[in-house]
């Protein structure tokens, strides 16, 4: 597929952060999601309407970059979170070339734009920037947009919240503005007074409000110029004004772009000497996989499970929050890569979220507030918390293999009482006594109240880990009580959780009264669980078996390697011929455990199938339509990109 194919179907062209301020650019160029001062909670820019427009005036004709005029190209050419767009308009002979980043070390998003004329004649060029926010992610009718003579900027401010747009053209900030209202009192937008070249100069509005700024400047025929332009985030007027003074000091716009290249090339050169043991057609992938996985995190420590906001479109809340499985899917190749912070912010946001019982809730949003939830406290006739708990023993788990990576007393003394110890105790606890394995909590996938055999695999590994830590840290009684446990899931596992008659783990098992029911639908986490986590060797022939099932199932070419989730998914399922979307999760599982087994070739066909429908950014989505051939957002997923990592670092054989 061409670079505009691969990108059409995807919900965002490129990502930027720095941990507090993160923006979002979709497939016309324009501003989409706009987090500040959380990644993935207050979104300044999500909803229609809030889309920041960018136009063009040039010879009478006017042309916004979502009028269908433009061809686009992006890409992260710098080994760095900055981004590049090309739009070319070759009705008006146009091409504008945007370097986008967010500053490393200060909150402002900046744009580099390069105006280039097709034409051989002289041009009168005018580019028009609209900014539109509901801050704080209200739809109240409360914001302010003023104009500041003194500094030659727009401030857009709320409570707490203010952004400060404002730029350069050979020098010179915009030369007009247009301030107003959108969305209320039959107001369509500021951003239609700029369609006949020229800005009313509205100073100052309240309510819903937006504005535009135009840069003004003649080209030579084959000629190009540049304009910069940013916003300035800050929790107060105050702030934003330091920042936006920042922009003017050291070089300005350009070398704060530069310096953040060159802070991105340092963040990432573990990922970039990894990459050069890979083949060489995986290298730019698997760098920038580890890129967008940074991008995805919190500085506070919670890593979002997607900060693109397209799910709002049909769903009723988007993927914006913290679970704790994900992150600790997330935070495991960067802890193989040698990354310590990341790892060690998230362990810090578990611990402060972290129920007074030792578990942890269904999700989180970045502030360490529990998310929105469907799961109830009361099961059908069951009493019990509405939790996920593998989510819990998975922290456990990872936090295990980064002490081992990484051993350190003052690690030890900092968790150990604190977070492993009452997670371990509740684990050890929570086990129904009459099939001896973890009572029930909900599946992996969010939709069933059920002891699966994914869950009862990652407990059982926790309580492993967690014997392993009270050893260290001389805990002798904890860890053979952890440890006893460990042993009694692993004997119960071998005699429950194995369906003969299918060939294939069960997903899971439930206690009615005297009855022990069974689920029996093929599910990729009951298999992987068992693999990954080592609750069944991995010669064993039960993983042989289900291996050949899922092959038998799923599998109808070795060309069309995706897995989906389980039989019948019907999850954002369009197509009812199809058993269920392939999820690139699920599937890079089964290229880890080829790749154990020795076949590296096969892997390679899955790992080459995620390239090729990935973004030409390589943002990798949650799922794949196998019949349109589309991903399907959101995207990027965090988990997806820390399966792919994972598993070109097992082809490298990294610890």
């Amino acid at each position: 597929m061409s670079t505009i194919e691969r990108v059409d179907y995807m919900a965002r062209a490129y990502v930027l952060s720095n941990g507090e301020l993160h923006v979002g650019i979709n497939l016309n160029g324009f501003v989409h999601d706009f987090y500040y001062p959380y990644v993935g909670l207050e979104n300044h820019a999500a909803g229609l309407g809030l889309r920041h427009k960018i136009g063009v005036w040039v010879d009478g004709i006017f042309s916004w970059l979502d009028d269908g005029n433009w061809n686009f190209e992006f890409n992260y050419p710098y080994d760095a979170l900055v981004g590049h767009t090309k739009a070319t308009n070759s009705r008006i002979g146009i091409i504008l070339e945007f370097d986008d980043a967010v500053d490393n070390s200060i909150s402002v998003f900046m744009r580099n734009i390069h105006v280039i004329n097709q034409l051989g004649e002289k041009r009168d060029i005018r580019l028009f920037m609209h900014q539109a926010f509901a801050i704080g992610d209200s739809r109240s009718n409360t914001d302010t947009a003023q104009y500041l003579p003194g500094t030659s900027a727009i401030l857009h401010y709320r409570g707490r919240r203010a952004f400060i747009v404002a730029g350069r053209v050979n020098g010179l900030p915009f030369d007009q503005h247009s301030i107003g209202l959108f969305g209320i009192e039959d107001h369509q937008g500021t951003w239609k007074d700029a369609e006949d070249g020229e800005l009313s100069g509205g100073n100052v509005e309240h309510g819903r409000v937006d504005s535009v700024i135009r840069f003004k400047f003649d080209l030579a025929p084959h000629d190009s110029g540049r304009v910069n332009y940013w916003i300035a985030a800050g929790s107060s007027m105050r702030e934003a004004l330091y920042v936006q003074k920042q922009i003017d000091l050291q070089g300005g716009m350009d070398e704060r772009i530069h310096s953040t290249t060159a802070w991105w090339h340092k963040w990432l050169e573990p990922a970039r000497i990894e990459s050069e043991k890979l083949p060489l057609e995986y290298r730019q992938s698997f760098v920038d996989s580890v890129m967008i996985i940074k991008s995805q995190i919190d500085i506070r420590g919670a890593i979002m499970a997607s900060t693109d906001t397209s799910l709002l479109n049909y769903s009723r809340d988007a993927y914006t929050y913290c679970w704790p499985r994900d992150g600790g899917f997330v935070i495991w190749p960067l802890i193989r890569l040698g990354y310590q912070d990341e790892a060690l912010r998230f362990f810090a946001f578990c611990k402060k979220t972290m129920h007074p019982d030792g578990y942890l809730m269904h999700k989180y949003r970045a502030d360490g507030a529990i998310g929105s939830s469907w799961h109830p406290y009361i099961h059908d006739d069951v009493v019990g918390q509405p939790i996920q708990e593998d989510e819990t023993a998975l922290v456990v788990f990872i936090f295990n293999e980064f002490y081992k990576k990484f051993p350190s007393k003052q690690l030890l003394n900092d968790y150990y009482q604190s977070m492993i110890l009452p997670m371990a105790n509740f684990m050890m606890n929570y086990i129904d006594q009459r099939t001896g394995l973890p009572r029930p909590s909900y599946d992996l996938w969010e939709e069933d109240f059920i002891t699966t055999t994914y869950t009862t695999a990652v407990v059982r590994a926790a309580l492993n880990s967690a014997a392993e830590i009270a050893e260290s840290i001389g805990d002798n009684d904890n860890a053979v009580l952890w440890k006893t446990s460990c042993d009694d899931i692993t004997q119960a596992s071998k005699n429950t959780l194995f369906n003969k008659e299918r060939q294939y783990f069960y997903h899971g098992i439930n206690v009615k009264g005297k009855d022990i029911l069974k689920s029996e639908r093929i599910d990729s986490s009951a298999l992987f669980g068992a693999y990954i986590f080592g609750l069944f060797d991995s010669d064993s022939p039960e993983i042989k078996a289900s291996i050949q099932t899922i092959k038998d199932i799923f599998i109808s070419y070795p060309e069309q390697p995706g897995i989906p989730r389980y039989e019948n998914d019907n999850y954002r399922r369009e197509h009812a011929e199809i058993s269920g979307n392939w999820w690139y999760i699920c599937s890079l599982w089964y290229a880890q455990y080829l790749i154990a087994l020795g076949d590296e070739k096969s892997a390679q066909n899955i790992i080459n199938w995620t390239i090729n429908t990935s973004s030409s950014t390589h943002l990798i989505g949650e799922q794949y339509d196998p019949l349109t051939g589309k991903s399907v957002a959101p995207a990027p997923l965090t988990w997806s990109h820390a399966e792919f990592v994972s598993t070109l670092l097992d082809i490298i054989g990294k610890d």
